[in-house]
């Protein structure tokens, strides 16, 4: 092999291996960060150019009664109940989640998995809040919004914080539960949450689909890269592993 061939693949083994990318646990969420911020790259490309407006427009209208724009497809307990959905994904309700969690943590000795939640969550709403005030992309006025918006529209505030608060804390929950069947269902329903959140966005016509497309992939994405630096902090003793707490502190004498 050549002296500069050499010079490259050597360091570059040797990060490979320091980040345990030779593991399955640290290369699937590592490779599942590269794939989600790949997407919304994309999405964001897209709706930067104005390609996807026109397809945003139909899929909106389509959920809209065409007599009378103003009601969404369906009945009305329908509409109810997407509002209740969407709930589950502003602040105030991820607010309470996100700090009952850090407080249960704590209770149980896990002070590091604790602080990784909040720094997963408070990072999420502050790269969230950055990037809407990056792109400032209006809300859509095709439709009537059937409830108050406050925010530029892309990402969706609502689908990216439902995605880095359930998926994080599904996650973290998968990881301490033994039985298979019961990590699947920790898991699906983590996802099963941030889906329903993104659609009931678009259905109460607050969002383009666009929108909810990016807030998805960013959050993923963002989720992705806390649980990779999750393992590599266990790893090195600074994260709680499943069945573990915090050393005691010592007794004062």
């Amino acid at each position: 092999m050549s002296s500069p061939m050499h010079a490259l693949i050597t360091p570059a083994t040797r990060l490979w291996l320091r980040l345990r990318l030779n593991e399955l646990g640290p290369l699937l969420t590592l490779a599942a960060f590269g794939f989600f911020a790949w997407a919304f790259m994309e999405l964001a490309d897209t709706v930067r150019e104005g390609e996807i407006h026109a397809l945003d427009s139909r899929l909106l209208l389509a959920l809209r009664d065409p007599t009378n724009l103003a009601n969404p497809i369906g009945p009305s307990w329908l509409e109810e109940a997407a509002r209740d959905i969407t709930g589950l994904g502003g602040y105030a309700v991820l607010s309470i989640i996100t700090w009952g969690t850090w407080a249960y943590l704590m209770i149980v000795g896990k002070r590091g998995t604790a602080l990784l939640v909040l720094v997963a969550v408070i990072g999420g709403t502050l790269l969230s809040s950055g990037l809407k005030l990056g792109f400032e992309r209006p809300r859509p006025d095709l439709v009537p919004h059937a409830t108050r918006v406050y925010t530029a529209s892309f990402p969706s505030g609502h689908a990216m914080m439902s995605a880095v608060t359930y998926l994080t804390l599904g996650a973290l929950l998968a990881r301490v539960e033994t039985r298979r069947r019961a990590r699947a269902f920790i898991v699906g329903l983590a996802v099963a949450m941030t889906l329903l959140v993104g659609m009931s966005r678009v259905y109460l016509g607050v969002h383009w689909p666009s929108d909810v497309l990016a807030g998805w992939s960013v959050g993923a994405a963002w989720a992705s890269l806390c649980w990779f630096v999750a393992l590599q902090l266990q790893r090195r003793g600074q994260v709680e592993k499943p069945g573990e707490t915090s050393s005691p502190e010592p007794e004062s004498s």
